[in-house]
C-alpha cells in the first residue's frame, strides 16, 4: 500500500504537470497585448478588458494573498 508522502507527491507533480500543459505557466513579455477576460465587478456585473482598453489605458493591480490567513 502505497504511502501517504508517495501520494501526496504523485498529486502535486500531477497538478503541476497539467498547469504547465495548460499554458498557465507562461507569462507576457514587457510590450505583449494582454488575453481578453472579464471579471465580475463589485456590483456583479460582468467587467471586459477589452471594453476598459477601449476607453484608455488600464492598470492592473491585484492584491495577492489579500484576506487569506497566511
Amino acid at each position: 500500500m502505497p504511502s501517504t508522502r508517495a501520494v501526496s507527491r504523485c498529486l502535486v507533480v500531477c497538478a503541476l504537470a497539467v498547469l504547465v500543459m495548460s499554458g498557465a505557466a507562461v507569462a507576457l513579455e514587457v510590450g505583449q497585448k494582454a488575453p481578453d477576460f472579464a471579471l465580475n465587478g463589485t456590483d456583479g456585473k460582468p467587467v471586459k478588458l477589452s471594453d476598459l482598453t477601449a476607453k484608455g489605458p488600464v492598470v492592473i493591480y491585484t492584491f495577492i494573498a489579500a484576506y487569506t490567513p497566511t
